[in-house]
């Protein structure tokens, strides 16, 4: 049996992660291939502990979310229904945020080569067949993100959007002979974006 391939998608917040992500599996889904989506933070225990906490619900450190999100993505990976599951049944996999999101945002605010550690030293923590971020202005992100009429999470901040970014690139640049990265700028119109997301993909 052929085995699914990861992707993985990231940005900012207000890049259209979740718009893209669903123009993608059903693409993929007209082309006659098994599609499953999920998204971290997970619905899990571990997945509902950092939505609070990235809500500001609970207190804590970077150090404390980096590790939060650490065992959240391992679930993630290794449950019956996980990931690794998924891939191993032809299944492709198309994920919202991974561990580039865990070393761009908590890898701002503590250690990064810690950050960058547990996570790529982890065996039970995949790589993806491909990672692409959706690449927009700190500017643009806190329009779309106003459009939405949704409450600000923490990281919500021009300044800490700009930060993000910054690292996020910083990440790749770390990551780049290791992982297949992806930058696709998303401040065109959805069908221009969701094209160069397809020719990334190769197809």
């Amino acid at each position: 049996m052929e085995r699914g391939r990861f992707i993985v998608f990231e940005g900012i917040d207000g890049a259209g992660k979740t718009t893209h992500i669903a123009l993608l599996a059903e693409y993929l889904r007209g082309q006659g291939r098994r599609v499953a989506v999920t998204a971290e933070p997970t619905d899990g225990e571990t997945g509902k502990m950092l939505r609070r906490a990235l809500s500001g619900a609970i207190p804590s450190t970077p150090c404390e979310l980096a590790a939060l999100f650490v065992l959240d993505r391992i679930r993630h990976n290794t449950a019956p229904d996980g990931i690794e599951a998924l891939l191993s049944a032809g299944v492709d996999v198309i994920c919202d945020r991974y561990y580039y999101s865990t070393l761009a945002y908590q890898g701002s605010e503590t250690d990064l080569s810690w950050v960058t550690e547990m996570n790529l030293a982890c065996p039970a923590i995949r790589r993806p067949d491909l990672c692409v971020f959706l690449d927009l202005t700190p500017e643009e992100s806190l329009v779309r993100i106003a459009a939405r009429g949704e409450a600000r999470e923490i990281y919500e901040t021009r300044e800490k959007l700009a930060a993000v970014r910054s690292k996020f690139l910083q990440v790749f640049d770390l990551l780049q002979a290791r992982d297949r990265i992806a930058i696709v700028s998303a401040a065109g119109s959805i069908p221009e974006t969701q094209a160069l997301i397809r020719e990334a993909i190769g197809g």
